[in-house]
């Protein structure tokens, strides 16, 4: 087995500079072998001006013009036409809400003017069924001024009270009142004075004979009672 000489190892040692020099040019050379070749730039075009090629495709390819050079969606259609399409078309179920929302208007119209008509049907219905009352009461008038007569001057039997009960109650049903009382204040808007009496123990006027009863319809006077008044004397 041979012993280890220091002096002789480091004799056999490279010199540090010629190391380092050697480094940089192996480098130097990788670099320049791993760099392409570039392509020669074509004749009469600007350098970083790209093709026409290259910058419809930066556009994304999905423009395109028409005619008139508008600009165009990708079906063809200009942009305008595509957003008024959007807004006119629905969706069966969308065009049945529609078409729902206009019968309803209509419906709610034609029973808006239904109830009109019923309620004008009605006024008018009662407005005739009262004139056919007042023109049967207007009629029976002296036969029942004769019935009053004689209730007050003559004396009369049960049947015959009976029977002008009914006739009374009858009118009532259809709502006819009878009107006029002795000592009732006077009203010149229910009564008619035929005679003006002076009385001592009068302070207003007041009916004190009733010739001929009044009849009315709720707030319509068919006849003003007739009497006589009762004034305070002067």
């Amino acid at each position: 087995m041979s012993t280890f000489n220091k002096d002789d190892y480091l004799n056999d040692l490279p010199d540090a500079d010629q190391a380092a020099a050697g480094a940089a040019g192996t480098a130097g050379a990788a670099d320049k072998a791993a760099q392409p070749a570039s392509a020669p730039a074509a004749q009469g075009a600007e350098p970083n001006e790209p093709s026409g090629d290259a910058q419809t495709a930066g556009d994304g390819g999905n423009a395109s013009t028409n005619n008139d050079g508008e600009q165009l969606s990708d079906d063809g259609k200009e942009s305008g036409d595509t957003d008024s399409d959007a807004q006119d078309s629905l969706t069966p179920l969308g065009q049945a809400k529609k078409e729902a929302a206009e019968y309803l208007d209509a419906l709610q119209r034609e029973r808006a003017e239904f109830v009109n008509f019923r309620n004008r049907s009605k006024k008018e219905q009662d407005r005739f069924r009262e004139h056919g009352i007042i023109d049967v009461l207007t009629a029976l008038l002296p036969a029942l001024d004769d019935i009053d007569r004689i209730k007050e001057h003559s004396d009369i039997d049960d049947s015959f009270n009976a029977v002008a009960t009914k006739i009374d109650k009858a009118f009532e049903r259809f709502g006819v009142e009878k009107f006029g009382k002795a000592g009732e204040p006077f009203d010149p808007t229910k009564h008619e004075a035929i005679l003006h009496k002076p009385d001592e123990t009068a302070t207003t006027e007041t009916v004190d004979t009733v010739v001929e009863a009044g009849y009315r319809i709720g707030d319509r006077v068919v006849r003003a009672a007739r009497v006589v008044v009762a004034s305070p004397k002067a």
